[in-house]
């Protein structure tokens, strides 16, 4: 019966956690519109961190898991990030020491061409 007890927990107000989600999904949209980058940033990247918080909170039910579950989380995010660091160098640019992205370059010149055709070059 203890074993029963230690996992009821109370459920969270999925109407309540759903609206703030559209309400940050507003805002998140919206905060582009407004010109400014700074503002553009935290819309994007901050609430887009808020959002996944609670996702992963209310609808996952992280914050009642074991431990062990939260820390394998956060191992798998910090592995991604590392192999994104990792290999960002090279994969966003286009020409490296050794290499050229041969496809990226042509894109760019199809485009800057298709743009001096249409007259919009240099906007």
């Amino acid at each position: 019966m203890s074993g029963a007890s230690a996992h009821a927990h109370a459920h969270p107000n999925y109407v309540k956690v759903w609206a703030i989600l559209l309400v940050l999904l507003v805002i998140s949209v919206a905060g582009p519109e407004l010109g400014n980058p700074i503002i553009t940033l935290v819309t994007a990247f901050g609430i887009a961190v808020i959002k996944a918080y609670m996702v992963a909170k209310n609808f996952m039910h992280l914050n009642i898991e074991r431990k062990i579950a939260v820390y394998m989380l956060v191992t798998g995010l910090a592995f991604m990030l590392l192999f994104f660091a990792g290999v960002a160098p090279d994969v966003l640019n286009h020409d490296g020491h050794q290499w050229e992205n041969q496809a990226a370059k042509a894109e760019i010149e199809r485009a800057m061409k298709a743009a001096e055709a249409s007259g919009h070059a240099g906007h």
